[in-house]
This record gives C-alpha cells, sequence and structure tokens, in this order.
C-alpha cells in the first residue's frame, strides 16, 4: 500500500532538506494510521509505505525531510533498506522504529546510518519531538529558531516572532517562512515556493502565492516579505539578496509520473 502526499518528484541527484516531508515504512496498520494523522496535524506532508521494496523506491524518487522506519516489517528488509540507502550515499536523516527492547537491535540500526532509534510502543508525541531534534542536527541548527531578531520562525512551535511577540502560523504561512528564513539572503522563485507549500500532487490556482504573500504582508507589514521583480520573493532587503538557482525542478507533469508504477489503489 503506498499513501502518497500532496506531490511527487524525481531525483535529479543533490537531495534538498525540505521539512515537510516525511517518509514512513510502517506495516503495522494501527501504528501507521496514528503516525499519519499526527504528522499531517502538525503540517508535514507524507508518504506511508508498508514495505521495504516500495520505501527503497520512495527514497529515490522523492525528496525527504526524514525517513521514519520500522526495523520489524513483517516482510523484513528494515535494515537493509537502511544500509542501501547510506551505501547509496543518501543522507536523509532516518529515525528507526523497533519493539525488540534487546539494545544490540537498536546499537545495530544506529551503526548502520539510523540517527535515532526508538523503541515500540511509544507516545506519538516524543516521535514528532525526536524528529524536530533531527531535522535540527541535521540543518545544523542550535535551537528551534531561525531568523534574526528583526524576525525569527520557531520550528518547534511554529510560530513567528516579530517585534518580541508571537504569533501562531498555519501550515502553509509557517511553509512560506520556513522556505524563505531558512536560506537567509536567497531569492526563492515561484516555483521554489508553490513546491514548498502546495506540493505537486495536484493543481495550484495561478493567484494562490499571491494570495498567500498578500495575507502575510496585511498581517504583518510589507516588510515580512520582499518582492524582487522578476526574480521572486526573498526575507531579506532586495539589494542584500542573491537568487538561488539551486535545485531546478523538473516539470509538475513530468513529476507526476515517477512513482506511479509503485502505488496501490
Amino acid at each position: 500500500m503506498f499513501h502518497l502526499s500532496e506531490r511527487n518528484t524525481t531525483n535529479v541527484g543533490t537531495r534538498r532538506r525540505n521539512i515537510m516531508r516525511v517518509l514512513l515504512v510502517e506495516d503495522d496498520l494501527t501504528v501507521g494510521q496514528s503516525l499519519f494523522k499526527a504528522l499531517k496535524a502538525v503540517g508535514y506532508c507524507v508518504d506511508w509505505v508498508r514495505d521495504a521494496k516500495a520505501g527503497g523506491l520512495a527514497i529515490d524518487a522523492a525528496y525527504y525531510a526524514v525517513v521514519l522506519l520500522d526495523l520489524g516489517l513483517l516482510c523484513g528488509g528494515g535494515l537493509d533498506l537502511l544500509r542501501a540507502s547510506r551505501e547509496s550515499g543518501n543522507k536523509v536523516p532516518v529515525l528507526t522504529f523497533t519493539s525488540c527492547d534487546d539494545p544490540e537491535t537498536r546499537v545495530r540500526s544506529l551503526d548502520v546510518g539510523a540517527d535515532d532509534c526508538v523503541l515500540k510502543p511509544f507516545d506519538v508525541r516524543e516521535v514528532l519531538a525526536r524528529i524536530r531534534a533531527v531535522l535540527r542536527r541535521q540543518a545544523g541548527y542550535a535551537t528551534s529558531r531561525i531568523g534574526d531578531e528583526s524576525m525569527s520562525l520557531d520550528l518547534d512551535c511554529r510560530t513567528l516572532c516579530r517585534a518580541g511577540v508571537a504569533f501562531t502560523l498555519s501550515a502553509r504561512e509557517f511553509a512560506l517562512m520556513h522556505a524563505l528564513l531558512e536560506r537567509p539572503g536567497a531569492i526563492l522563485t515561484r516555483a521554489q515556493l508553490e513546491e514548498r507549500i502546495y506540493g505537486w500532487g495536484r493543481e495550484v490556482e495561478s493567484n494562490a502565492l499571491d494570495v498567500l504573500i498578500h495575507s502575510m504582508r496585511k498581517r504583518f507589514g510589507r516588510s515580512v516579505i520582499h518582492n524582487v521583480r522578476g526574480l521572486g520573493w526573498t526575507a531579506t532587503r532586495p539589494e542584500a539578496s542573491t537568487p538561488d538557482h539551486r535545485n531546478v525542478r523538473p516539470h509538475r507533469e513530468e513529476a507526476k509520473l515517477i512513482l506511479s508504477s509503485s502505488i496501490h489503489n
């Protein structure tokens, strides 16, 4: 079974951090549904697969912020999937689950390349906290806050701080500000921002991004997001910003086809 999230993308070699996208490899229906709902509730895009083979296909075909991998898959292969991923040079953060309280199992997964290992049964809140910690380490953040004194984003609380006041953001507002603030000085194009906010699996209204940015400016002031005519948007003053030419994406229609052979209805 393959539960697809909002977008699929091709593998163009260099993987990019995307805090909103998670791959869940879990064959236990109860555990999977619990994690799927919890992750979606806090704003992550989630792809859920139930065997190691589908997990490998997904990792090869899409970008993920983190992979959640059950080592005890009934069909086996959890540890092999982790090993193959690392041997191929894939550095995506991997958080593993195991129901074996034998320390050897956890030690083995960490030695193979897992970034963390959680013992089942677990509290979903602990998993979410561990994901946040893994993402902070991956991004090189010492804390959960990015930005500067004038404007900062709390990655744990999902709040934007302006003039010393914290404001709660919607999932799309958070995705927008995270994309802009995680790379200070970069100018992000419309395509880059739409990918981060809306995903690849559905059509996006031509003015959806403009409406969202207008709403943010109305709420927080025009200086919260700067438009650089003909290039895109930045959270930094335009004269201090440069275009971000990394991660050029394939056409949306091409990307939709990549995982079609591994989707099971």
